[in-house]
């Protein structure tokens, strides 16, 4: 996973590493210049090494270089120049790798998020989520981009200084090197701890992020209700649990780094003091000391940053598992090329021998069939639960039919021989809750349509659906922005900017999912009356509880518990004397 999202940026990460090498390679031959300054070019020490004699002897000898230190000096400078520079290089390329690193990584989760089936958006948290999508990220990339390349650093610099470390004296550098396992198994004990630890935590930030979100789009009903200490309290508690996790991942961090420093520091004085002594006894050089002590001091940061690599890992580790949970989910059924295409004016819709069940237990809908004549009005009247919505999901195909669950035909095609994007820019849906935008009013109605709106038909589309006296009302008109969730309109007015929504898209099937629930009787009358003046030749599905809605439909269903009870016109269902009309009697009594 993590080499799908380094496409395109490989060169970045892998020109970084080069640098941080040569960084690694240049920062090791200081102490080496100093130790051979110091024994033989100052001291007597005779060299022994035939390149560093002719190196001397180019330079213009022992003798003028003892007079002309400040060519040595030029050199050293030389080399720390160049490695600055190289540092920087370093820098630069890791830090253009890492944010092309997140950008694809945020690109790829938000186009496979968009592709995920409604059900699974329906099992997931949007806090948790978005914390996926910005923490987890957020964790992939430092590691990537701080710890992952400088191990290839951190290895060249142990590689490189245990050399020389091996050169000057074997046994100083066996005292050095025996502490480098020990720091790599206790790092590895640290790992699983750290990872269960950082796993909770991520867990718990995840459930923190959704309270958070649900509170912010849902104010205005914790604050109608007077939840606002409720949800106080809530946030709070999970806020503890929240701190509590990361408390005790710090503690299981400040424990490995403690322990980093213990074992660092017995080292660096194990080598200082035996170094000392082998020094005085005459077993090495003064210079040979003062390199073997730079190389030393040099040792112990990549050490330790080996164990940080390793105890980060753990971390990043949890973050990739919950950012592959995303990717690796089954995205909707990828289409095949020998689709239908759906008719530019689809023929009858017909239901037959459909039965649904969510999840495994008991049927939504129930054996359920029934026939849309093209261009007509059907309407579905039913109680909550009764699996109204149900059927339009399943036309839309937000969810599946099962193999065995009946089959939805479009002309006498399967809906499943379809392509599905092509099938739903057929379908117009106006959903239950309809959700707006923070944009202008303008661009809400003109969704539907790519490019800038056109104000025409927008202007259009709001007068039939009983929207447009709404807006002149507004001091900036259809400029007027809506907020998140089209927060600053009321329920109607949200209502009837998805109807003129649906309106703009002139799809050929419209469905209108409870969508006039929230108007009021004279509205919902000159809506109905806008719609059957200007959907002539569409198929349109009206689901309501409120039988006015209903009642001008060409067919109309009733259901009950997943199951048709009864289905006609309004005048023959009154005949029945069945579930409609009581239902007609019970809301025209309390509409008098």
């Amino acid at each position: 996973m993590v080499a799908y999202f380094l496409q395109g940026n490989k060169r970045f990460f892998a020109l970084g590493i080069v640098c941080s090498l040569l960084v690694a390679f240049l920062d090791m031959l200081g102490p080496k210049i100093v130790q051979y300054t110091v024994d033989h070019i100052i001291g007597e020490e005779a060299v022994s090494s035939a390149v560093v004699q002719q190196l001397i002897r180019d330079a213009g000898g022992r003798d003028y270089l003892r007079s002309h230190l400040y060519v040595i000096a030029a050199v050293i400078i030389g080399i720390a120049v160049v490695a600055a520079v190289s540092r920087y290089l370093y820098r630069l390329f890791n830090s253009m790798g890492a944010e092309l690193l997140i950008r694809r990584m945020r690109d790829c989760l938000f186009e496979q998020i968009e592709h995920l089936p409604y059900a699974w958006h329906g099992k997931n948290h949007t806090g948790d989520i978005i914390q996926r999508c910005t923490s987890d990220v957020e964790t992939i990339k430092s590691f990537l981009s701080e710890q992952l390349t400088s191990l290839f650093r951190v290895g060249i610099l142990i590689a490189i200084a245990m050399y020389f470390m091996i050169g000057i004296h074997p046994k100083m550098a066996l005292i050095s090197g025996i502490f480098i396992p020990i720091v790599i198994l206790y790092s590895f004990f640290f790992h699983n701890r750290i990872a269960s630890s950082f796993q909770k935590a991520d867990e718990e930030e995840g459930v923190l992020s959704a309270i958070a979100q649900e509170n912010l789009t849902g104010v205005r009903v914790v604050r109608a209700f007077g939840r606002e200490q409720f949800e106080r309290e809530r946030f709070e508690k999970q806020n503890h649990g929240y701190t509590r996790m990361w408390i005790r991942l710090m503690g299981w961090l400040s424990a490995f780094w403690c322990s980093n420093d213990l074992i660092t520091g017995l080292q660096v004085m194990l080598v200082t003091v035996t170094g000392a002594v082998f020094c005085v006894k005459g077993y090495i050089t003064v210079g040979e000391y003062i390199a073997f002590a730079s190389y030393n001091g040099m040792l112990v940061w990549p050490v330790r940053e080996l164990g940080r690599v390793i105890s980060d890992m753990s971390k990043a580790g949890i973050s990739v598992d919950r950012i592959c949970y995303i990717m690796n989910s089954a995205r909707e059924d990828a289409e095949q090329e020998d689709m239908l295409p759906v008719p530019e004016h689809p023929g009858d819709i017909v239901f037959d021998h459909v039965s649904f069940a969510y999840e495994e237990g008991t049927d939504v809908l129930k054996d359920v069939s029934f026939t849309i004549k093209k261009g007509t009005t059907l309407g579905i009247l039913g109680g909550t639960g009764s699996g109204k919505s149900t059927l339009m999901y399943l036309l839309d195909r937000l969810y599946d039919l099962p193999k065995d669950g009946g089959r939805i035909t479009i002309g006498g095609a399967d809906i499943r021989s379809f392509d599905r994007k092509e099938l739903r820019r057929k379908i117009g849906l106006v959903l239950q809750e309809p959700f707006l935008f923070s944009r202008s009013l303008a661009e809400n109605i003109a969704i539907t349509k790519p490019g800038a709106p056109d104000m025409e038909l927008v202007w259009r589309a709001a007068k039939i659906a009983a929207l447009d006296e709404a807006i002149l009302k507004f001091t900036k008109g259809y400029d007027t922005c809506v907020g998140e969730r089209g927060v600053t309109l009321s329920g109607g007015q949200k209502q009837r900017t998805a109807i003129a929504q649906v309106l703009m898209g002139n799809t050929p099937i419209m469905i209108f999912d409870d969508s006039l629930s929230a108007v009021d009787m004279e509205t919902d009358a000159k809506i109905r009356r806008g719609l059957k003046e200007n959907t002539k030749d569409a198929t349109v599905v009206l689901i309501s509880h409120r039988i006015t809605t209903l009642m001008q439909a060409d067919h109309i269903l009733v259901l009950d518990h997943g199951r048709i009870a009864e289905e006609g016109t309004h005048e023959s269902l009154l005949q029945k004397n069945g579930l409609y009309a009581k239902i007609f009697a019970i809301q025209m009594a309390g509409a008098e």
